[in-house]
């Protein structure tokens, strides 16, 4: 009963607890796995290291768990193994290197479940002295050398230097504690030279010391280059040279080559001998190299040839400094005469490309400038000899056309205004002038293709005829302009407002003429304001510089202050005198209120005089019967 108790109590305790397996048969459960390195995490070199892992795994059953170990450095698998029992898995590391430098973890595989430990780091200091080994000490020039570089008992991932000094002569990367390499030494005598390691653990490395100094003897090959040259002294440009190019101690004449070169220029090459010849010039690099190469073997003669110019190189010059189309200009061409064997008289200049120019003298050409730019280039010929001068680019200026005058904007009197003034055409610069009659006022050079503006002010309309402008540019003609012909505008003065009928005449039913007037310069643009309302009445432009509004069949409601404004194109706003106007009563009504006024008069006296009347005669009445009365 008891046994059935703890199989429940753990087949539940197995459903909440992923690292617990139960199947028909067993009950397991990885609770732990540690990782321990020993005797300890820093060694030395050579020591022997131990890594442990240890698991607790708590099972049920009879049956035996297949336990699988594996050790990781890194990322990278190093070590695995099955196991059936409880023992602790152990890793050897029998005599140390920093190679087993790095961080280590295990992990326990139980039928699918896994588990991994923490990781621990290993660190292993320590290298061994590299060791440097060459299979001989004494080299003929160019001879290969076997170089071998050792790092003893060391392992894993090692980049090997080879150095001279500072220098590295070789480098790689091996698998393998020893490096084996070849080179070549290019300079005869004593040479030291060492290698070191490094050993790398990603992601760290350790560099060795350095191996031991080992003395290498480069010894130079008795054969030699010889360059001859001839003439050896006293040359000049178009003298013959004869080059040899020749080999001394030749033991055997196997795979060997000579090259001849001048400058960077090789003129000749071949097997044990070499000969060429040319003609000198001062021109050309006077340096010139005999080059064998035997194998990897490389040997130079030089020598240096210094030539003397019969001539220098021609200089090319135009006069006048600056030329106009069409005029006449001379080019001349001039070489210095550097030597005694040569003649003035044998020196022959010409001009490249053929041009239209003549020759006037030994060097002189002359001519009418063309209409475009020319390159032109002098030819010096002399002894076989050709040198050439540095181009030399006619530009002929254009003459400057005659200038156009116009007004920039709108001239208005008595206010500044701008006069532009601009040829067609004309090589820059050029300078305007402004004249008033044949006054000149001001002068302007224009360095771009832009008119020149003038700021002037003139008092009179007639005034604007006077103004011509004058373009120069260097050449000896200076066209002059016409009269400037400009439309000029008078600023409006002097605003009437005149109202037709006259004031005092104005009825209801008239025909109300409202006409302002003013002095200066149409298109006038006329407004007509009421005081009182800040739009116009209306408005409008004329040709003429008077206008009207109208204002047909009058009424008391157009009784009112009224006055006009005006503006032209000078931009000055006037104004009229303010006028008042009053419209009386037409004719017609007048009369009729009279009319009815004498009537009203006239019922008023008849009625009075009726109603005295009436009395008197009620008076007279009573006194006849109080007579009557009284005589009874």
């Amino acid at each position: 009963m008891g046994l059935l108790l703890l199989l429940t109590s753990t087949l539940l305790s197995s459903y909440f607890h992923p690292g617990i397996m139960v199947d028909a048969q067993r009950i397991f459960t990885i609770r732990d796995i540690t990782l321990s390195i020993e005797p300890s995490t820093d060694v030395v070199r050579g020591t022997n290291v131990t890594v442990r892992c240890k698991a607790i795994v708590s099972s049920f059953g009879q049956e035996v768990l297949s336990r699988e170990y594996t050790i990781y450095k890194g990322n990278n698998k190093v070590y695995t193994k099955n196991s059936s029992t409880s023992e602790d898995l152990l890793y050897p590391l029998p005599d140390a290197r920093v190679s087993n430098t790095g961080k280590y973890h295990c992990r326990i595989n139980i039928k699918g479940e896994e588990m991994n430990s923490r990781v621990e780091k290993l660190t292993v200091t320590g290298l061994s002295k590299p060791v440097l080994h060459l299979d001989k000490d004494v080299f003929s020039e160019g001879e290969e050398i076997m170089a071998t570089c050792t790092a003893p008992g060391e392992t894993g991932s090692i980049f090997f230097y080879l150095h001279e000094g500072n220098n590295v002569l070789r480098e790689g990367l091996v698998n393998t504690n020893h490096f084996e390499t070849k080179f070549r030494f290019s300079r005869v005598g004593i040479h030291g030279i060492h290698c070191k390691y490094t050993v790398i653990t990603m992601p760290d490395s350790f560099m060795s010391n350095e191996s031991n100094i080992l003395s290498v003897s480069v010894e130079e090959l008795s054969i030699k280059p010889v360059l001859e040259i001839f003439p050896q002294t006293k040359i000049y440009e178009g003298d013959p040279l004869n080059i040899l190019c020749t080999i001394r101690n030749l033991a055997r004449p196997d795979n060997i080559h000579l090259y001849l070169s001048q400058g960077i220029k090789l003129l000749s090459s071949g097997n044990t001998k070499v000969n060429h010849s040319i003609v000198a010039l001062a021109s050309e690099p006077g340096d010139f190299e005999c080059r064998l190469e035997m194998g990897n073997v490389a040997k130079v003669a030089a020598k240096t040839v210094l030539v003397t110019e019969l001539f220098s190189v021609p200089t090319l010059t135009m006069s006048p400094a600056e030329v106009f189309q069409k005029e006449r200009m001379t080019l001349t061409c001039k070489s210095e005469i550097a030597s005694e064997r040569l003649n003035r008289g044998e020196l022959i200049y010409t001009l490249e490309p053929d041009s239209p120019l003549t020759p006037l003298a030994p060097g002189v050409f002359s001519g009418k400038a063309l209409l475009y730019d020319f390159n032109y280039t002098c030819v010096a010929k002399a002894k076989g000899i050709v040198k050439r001068s540095e181009t030399l680019t006619v530009c002929p200026k254009i003459s400057v056309s005659t200038p156009k005058i116009s007004v920039e904007g709108k001239a208005v009197l008595g206010q500044p205004f701008k006069i532009r003034c601009q040829s067609d055409v004309g090589s820059l610069p050029i300078n305007y002038t402004l004249l008033k009659g044949y006054d000149q006022l001001g002068t302007i050079s224009v360095r771009l293709p832009q008119p020149a503006l003038f700021t002037v002010t003139i008092t009179k309309p007639e005034e604007i005829k006077e103004y011509m402008c004058e373009a120069k540019n260097n050449h000896k003609n200076a066209p002059l302009s016409q009269r400037l012909n400009a439309t000029v505008i008078e600023p409006l003065m002097g605003l009437t407002l005149t109202v037709t009928p006259h004031l005092p005449e104005i009825s209801e039913g008239d025909h109300l003429y409202l006409i302002c007037g003013t002095k200066g310069t149409p298109p006038v643009t006329f407004k007509w304001y009421r005081v009182g309302k800040e739009q116009p009445l209306h408005t409008t432009t004329s040709e003429k510089n008077n206008t009207d509004y109208q204002v047909p069949n009058l009424s008391k409601a157009h009784s009112g202050t009224y006055y006009c404004e005006a503006v032209n194109h000078a931009n000055n706003i006037v104004r009229s005198e303010e006028v008042t106007i009053e419209v009386r009563l037409a004719l017609w009504k007048k009369a009729v209120i009279g009319g009815v006024c004498l009537l009203v008069v006239s019922v008023l006296v008849v009625g009075s005089v009726l109603y005295f009347r009436s009395k008197r005669g009620k008076r007279e009445a009573a006194a006849e019967l109080s007579v009557r009365s009284a005589t009874l």
